[in-house]
């Protein structure tokens, strides 16, 4: 990647990951009941529905060598009063706007990698991102997952300003998750830069079962091999287990 590519990818990565929604939690750290009992604490719980190594597609890793162990009850950011139906547009590209404008009771996660392919494609450089999984209080999930619906039509475009002034468009999309759930969807943002000839996509795929929400990050990534859709199976059956054991 040129200098100029990289330092665009790192803008628009910074503004993706800029306070991440939950600390990350090593899920192979700990050991897993085999039945988790209604007397396990709730974020213990909702930390056994993390996916592990074992349970990732090939070709993704579980980021567990430089994560906190432990999970962390939430917010973990200053809660705004300003709400996901009428936060600024350019919030949506970034990570943390979950935790900022509707900040759930409790929440964990796990960093994620795609590896590189290793067969000689120039283009292919993988992805980051995370899974992380959100309970809120009951009810407030399904207006939580209404409120992102309605923040991306509101907000079909909207225009990026990076740290060294430079400007950068924005484009909003809404999609089926390919999931069976209570509720499901995928938030996609395709930014494009002056000189850079490829856009930018960072995906993140919201599931909702009763009241948590999993959700599975893409930061940013030009011509990737797979989006959220190829973890969102895998993350939905791990909490599924976790949540009926």
């Amino acid at each position: 990647m040129h200098a100029r590519h990289a330092a665009v990818a790192v803008a628009v990565a910074t503004m993706a990951i800029v306070g991440t929604s939950a600390c990350s939690a090593d899920p192979s750290a700990r050991p897993r009941s085999a039945s988790p009992s209604a007397s396990t604490p709730l974020q213990d719980r909702l930390r056994d529905g993390l996916l592990t190594q074992a349970q990732l597609p090939d070709g993704f890793k579980a980021l567990t060598e430089q994560v906190n162990s432990t999970t962390t009850g939430a917010p973990h950011a200053p809660a705004s009063t300003v709400s996901i139906a009428q936060m600024p547009c350019p919030e949506l590209g970034v990570g943390n706007f979950m935790a900022v404008h509707a900040p759930p009771v409790e929440d964990v996660a796990v960093g994620l990698e795609q590896v590189p392919a290793d067969d000689g494609d120039v283009e292919d450089e993988g992805w980051f991102g995370q899974e992380s999984l959100d309970r809120y209080a009951p009810g407030q999930a399904a207006a939580v997952m209404d409120a992102i619906r309605g923040a991306a039509q509101r907000c079909p475009s909207y225009t990026d300003t990076f740290f060294d002034g430079t400007h950068g468009q924005s484009t909003v999309s809404v999609t089926g998750a390919d999931v069976r759930a209570d509720d499901s969807l995928v938030l996609r943002i395709t930014s494009t830069m002056p000189e850079v000839t490829d856009p930018f996509i960072s995906e993140t795929g919201f599931v909702r079962e009763g009241d948590v929400i999993l959700m599975v990050q893409k930061v940013v990534g030009q011509k990737p091999r797979s989006g959220v859709e190829a973890v969102l199976p895998a993350a939905v059956a791990a909490y599924r287990t976790a949540a009926a054991g």
